[in-house]
């Protein structure tokens, strides 16, 4: 599988090949399914490597951990590629096959994630713009709290940065279900870090 990833998940090189690296995510997997394509395959890695590695690791996983389940996801991404509609899109099926690897290891294990946050790389749903050490720890705390479903889908809408249809797919529920959780993991989050805001105002929501 492939190599030659970086420590501490920082950003993996890009394919080289220009044409690859301007297609679409659907365009690079059609290639890999249709053709056996194994530049567009590498593309693919190199265009979601860093972000899954992140991913995992603010699931509380090492850094090791975190780069052998970046190997595992796309291992299972390769066999599993006659399966992927190609009128389908490929980012929530990606990231449907990485939960199901961070699932499956915390099965194995047999403890409840936590979740660790990386301050240099992503946002914090925190009250203020800036983020310290007290407030990465305030947040990671508040986080843990939340009931699994809520986490999951709040790590995937503000990390991630996926629409709420996308997530719906990844984690297999309703876009409504979706929402849902997403209101009341926020709501929950912003009362336990600013009991003044837990109102229920500025409540992300839309399709975002």
């Amino acid at each position: 599988m492939h190599r030659g990833v970086h420590d501490r998940g920082e950003r993996y090189p890009r394919h080289r090949d220009g044409v690859m690296q301007g297609s679409t995510d659907e365009a690079l997997m059609t290639a890999y399914v249709q053709r056996g394509d194994r530049a567009a395959f590498q593309a693919l890695f190199d265009r979601y490597a860093g972000r899954l590695v992140s991913m995992f690791r603010r699931a509380g996983l090492s850094d090791p951990i975190a780069q052998d389940m970046l190997q595992t996801t796309f291992l299972h991404v390769h066999r599993a590629r006659q399966d992927f509609r190609l009128d389908g899109r490929v980012r929530p099926w990606l990231f449907a096959i990485a939960m199901n690897v961070k699932r499956e290891h915390f099965r194995r294990a047999q403890r409840k994630p936590e979740v660790a946050l990386d301050p240099d790389h992503h946002r914090q749903p925190s009250v203020a713009p800036e983020t310290s050490t007290a407030t990465d720890r305030l947040v990671r705390r508040a986080l843990a709290e939340l009931p699994d479903s809520q986490r999951e889908v709040i790590l995937l809408h503000w990390y991630e940065e996926l629409s709420f249809p996308e997530i719906a797919e990844i984690v297999g529920a309703s876009h409504a279900a979706v929402k849902v959780r997403a209101h009341r993991g926020y709501e929950r989050l912003r009362a336990m870090l600013d009991p003044r805001r837990a109102d229920g105002t500025d409540t992300p929501d839309g399709d975002r």
